[in-house]
C-alpha cells in the first residue's frame, strides 16, 4: 500500500499551485523531474496503492527516498524550470534521447569581421547561423558549392584570411575562384557583409526574389548586348535552380514550420524532425528515445518540443510547430516558444491537406527508424549475446536459449482463426522455419494456443527420431553405369527442426497456463515457457502469481518484444492471405467472373470487408462488370 512509502507527504502538505517536483533516492540523486498545473493532484497519483501503479512507476517510487517540489507563478514558469532541471540532473527515469548520429550543418560565422561558410557538427560556435541538419556531409558541400556561385562569400580559413589581409595578397582559395571574401581583394568588408546577408536570407527561406532579380538583370544585360554579364547571371540563376530543386516544394512558399513525426511502443520512440523553410524541407533529424516510465503520447510530444527548443536560438524557432497530438499544456508551450522567439508561435496538429500528407511521410519515416533501431539492437552480436544471457538468468534456465519459438493467435471477430510460429536462432530470425496454422474450431485464444502447441509438440520426438534414423542410414549405393556418381536417395524434409529451448506466447497468465498444459500433455516439460503481456511488457511464467519485470532498457526485453511483434506480423499476414483466398474462391463460383476481374475488384475496393459492403452500383464502375454481373456478385457475397 501507499502507506509503506515512508516519505509520503502528509495530507494538505502539498500545495495546489503549479510547480515542478523531483523524486530523489537515498543518496540525493534526482530520479525523476516532472511538472504539474496542480502539484497536489499530480503527486497524489504517485502515492496511490502500489498495486494500482504501472510497474515501472512503482519501481521508481520504491527506489526514491524523498520527494520535493517548487511552486512557481505560472504554468510557463513550471515548463521552463522542468526543462532546466532535466538538463542539469539527467534523471534516469525521464525519457532519454539518442540521436542517430552527429549531423553535419552548414554554418555562417556571423560574429566574424568577414563571415565565412563552413561545414561543421559543432552547434556551439558563438554568433554562428546554422542551416540543416543534412543527412550526409557531401550534401552540405554540394549545396555550398552551388551557393557560392550565386553569393560569393568567404570560404578560406581564419589563418588564410588574416595572412591575406596583412600582406595584401589574395588568399589561395580566392586566387582559384573559391573564396569571395575581402581576402580575395575583390570586395570590401562592407560589400561582403551585404552578400552574406543575402546568402543567409536565401537559405532561411529560399526567397524567390533572388531568382526574379537575377532573371531581370540577365535580360537587361542581354538587351544591352553585354553577353558576358548575361552569362554570369545565367550561371547564377542555374545555381539557384539547382539548390531549390534539391528540396521540392512541399508546402506553401511562405511556410516556415517544424514538423515532428513520432512512432512509439511501450519501450521506445522514434522522432523524425522535418525542418521546413520557405515551403521546402531544409533539414531532417532522427532521434530515438528510451522510455523508462510509461508516458502518454501527449506527454512525449511535450518532452520532444522542450528538448528541441530549450537551447535553440530565436532564429531556429519557426512560426508553426506541427505535431501528431497536442500536449495538455499546448497554450503554455506556445507562450514559452513565443518568449524565446520574440514573435508569435503556434503549436498545431496537421489534420488535412499537404501538411497532413507531410506528417504521414514523417510518421512513416519514424516507424522505419524505430524498426531499424530495434533490429540493430537485436542484430548486434554483443547485444544478442547479452540478451540471451539476461534471458537465461531472468527465466532461471540452465543454458542460454539458442532456439526460441514464439506463437501468436490472430482472428477476425472470432472467425478466420490462424496462428503463427516464428523462430529465432542465436537471437536472429530463421524465416525459413516460420510456420502458420489454421484453426477450424476453437472457443478462445487459450484453446487455440493449446491446439497449436499440441500439434507442434507432436512432431518433436517424431522429427528427432527421423533425423537420428537418417544419420544411421548407410551411404547411398553407386550407379553401375557410372560408379563415380552416387545415387541420391529422396529424403523427406521434416516439418519442424529440433526442439526449442524456449517457447514464448503472446499473452499473460491465461495464455501461459494453456501453453503449459499443452507441454505437460505432450510430455515436454523440459522446454522453458514464458508469455509477454503487451500492456506492461511483463514476462509471465507458468504457475507464478507475479510476473518477471525486465529492465525497460534490457536487451532481453527488446529481443522478446521483437519476437512477439514478428509473430504478430506473420499471423496477420497469413490471415489476410487466407481471407483473400477465401473470397477469391467464393467469387470464382459467380458465372462470368474470372481471375482478372476478381483481382480488379479486390484492387479497386482495397479489402475484403470493403468489397463485401459494396453495392452493385458501386461495382459497375469497373470495366467489364455490368449491372447483371454486379447483382450476382452482391447476392453471392450476401450468402457467404
Amino acid at each position: 500500500m501507499a502507506d509503506a512509502l515512508a516519505y509520503k507527504p502528509k495530507p494538505g502538505e502539498i500545495p495546489t499551485q503549479p510547480g515542478v517536483y523531483r523524486f530523489r533516492d537515498a543518496d540525493g540523486r534526482v530520479l525523476y523531474v516532472g511538472k504539474a498545473k496542480n502539484l497536489r493532484a499530480r503527486l497524489s497519483n504517485y502515492f496511490a496503492p502500489l498495486h494500482t501503479l504501472h510497474e515501472r512507476t512503482r519501481r521508481m517510487v520504491l527506489t526514491a527516498a524523498s520527494v520535493e517540489w517548487t511552486v512557481v507563478g505560472s504554468d510557463v514558469e513550471s515548463l521552463q524550470l522542468e526543462y532546466m532541471w532535466i538538463q542539469e540532473f539527467s534523471p534516469p527515469f525521464n525519457v532519454r534521447y539518442k540521436d542517430d548520429k552527429s549531423y553535419p550543418y552548414m554554418a555562417i560565422t556571423l560574429a566574424d569581421e568577414a563571415p565565412r561558410v563552413i561545414v561543421t557538427r559543432n552547434r556551439r560556435i558563438p554568433g554562428a547561423r546554422y542551416f540543416g541538419p543534412y543527412p550526409k556531409v557531401w550534401a552540405v558541400h554540394d549545396t555550398i558549392d552551388l551557393m557560392i556561385k550565386v553569393f560569393p562569400i568567404r570560404t578560406c580559413s581564419d589563418a588564410s584570411y588574416k595572412k591575406a589581409m596583412a600582406t595584401g595578397r589574395p588568399c589561395f582559395p580566392g586566387q582559384i575562384g573559391r573564396c569571395g571574401g575581402p581576402c580575395s581583394m575583390k570586395v570590401t568588408v562592407e560589400e561582403h557583409r551585404a552578400i552574406v546577408d543575402d546568402f543567409v536570407a536565401f537559405m532561411a527561406g529560399g526567397d524567390q526574389r533572388f531568382a526574379r532579380d537575377l532573371t531581370a538583370r540577365m535580360r537587361e544585360a542581354a538587351a544591352a548586348m553585354d553577353y558576358e554579364s548575361a552569362a554570369v547571371y545565367r550561371d547564377r540563376l542555374q545555381a539557384i535552380d539547382a539548390v531549390l530543386s534539391r528540396s521540392s516544394l512541399v508546402l506553401a512558399e511562405d511556410t516556415d514550420a517544424d514538423l515532428f513525426g513520432i512512432a512509439e511502443d511501450e519501450l521506445s520512440a522514434a522522432v523524425q524532425h522535418f525542418v521546413v523553410r520557405g515551403g521546402r524541407v531544409r533539414g531532417v533529424r532522427a532521434t530515438t528515445i528510451d522510455k523508462e516510465l510509461d508516458i502518454s503520447s501527449a506527454d512525449l510530444v511535450d518532452q520532444v518540443i522542450q528538448r528541441t527548443y530549450g537551447d535553440a536560438a530565436a532564429s531556429d524557432i519557426p512560426r508553426q510547430v506541427l505535431v501528431p497530438r497536442l500536449p495538455d499544456d499546448a497554450a503554455e508551450l506556445e507562450q514559452w516558444l513565443q518568449e524565446r522567439r520574440g514573435k508569435r508561435v503556434s503549436v498545431q496538429v496537421a489534420q488535412r491537406g499537404r501538411k497532413a500528407d507531410l506528417m504521414r511521410t514523417a510518421t512513416l519515416n519514424a516507424q522505419q527508424a524505430l524498426l531499424l533501431h530495434k533490429t540493430r539492437r537485436t542484430s548486434d552480436y554483443t547485444s544478442r549475446t547479452k540478451a540471451l544471457t539476461d534471458l537465461q538468468l531472468a527465466l532461471g534456465m540452465d543454458e542460454a536459449p539458442l532456439r526460441i519459438e514464439c506463437y501468436d493467435v490472430s482472428h477476425l471477430s472470432g472467425t478466420n482463426v490462424v496462428a503463427s510460429m516464428v523462430v529465432f536462432e542465436d537471437g536472429l530470425p530463421r524465416k525459413d522455419q516460420y510456420r502458420s496454422f489454421s484453426i477450424a474450431e476453437t472457443t478462445d485464444d487459450t484453446d487455440s494456443l493449446y491446439q497449436v502447441l499440441t500439434r507442434r509438440l507432436a512432431h518433436v520426438d517424431r522429427d528427432e527420431a527421423a533425423a537420428a534414423a537418417e544419420s544411421e542410414r548407410p551411404a547411398p549405393a553407386t550407379d553401375p553405369a557410372d560408379p563415380e556418381a552416387p545415387v541420391v536417395a529422396e529424403r523427406k524434409r521434416p516439418r519442424f527442426a529440433y526442439r526449442p529451448q524456449l517457447l514464448v506466447v503472446d499473452g499473460g497468465a491465461p495464455q501461459v497456463a494453456a501453453a503449459a498444459r499443452a507441454l505437460e500433455d505432450a510430455g515436454h516439460t523440459e522446454i522453458t515457457l514464458c508469455g509477454i503481456a503487451k500492456r506492461l511488457e511483463e514476462i509471465w511464467l507458468p504457475g507464478e502469481d507475479f510476473p518477471v519485470i525486465l529492465p525497460r532498457t534490457s536487451e532481453a526485453l527488446y529481443l522478446i518484444q521483437r519476437l512477439r511483434d514478428e509473430a504478430h506480423r506473420f499471423a496477420i499476414t497469413h490471415q489476410r492471405k487466407r481471407r483473400k483466398r477465401d473470397i477469391s474462391t467464393v467469387l470464382g463460383e459467380v458465372p462470368g467472373l474470372g481471375d482478372a476481374r476478381i483481382k480488379a475488384l479486390l484492387r479497386h475496393f482495397g479489402s475484403v470487408a470493403a468489397l463485401s459492403n459494396a453495392s452493385a452500383d458501386e461495382m459497375t464502375v469497373l470495366p467489364g462488370i455490368g449491372p447483371k454481373l454486379a447483382a450476382a456478385i452482391e447476392q453471392r457475397l450476401a450468402n457467404r
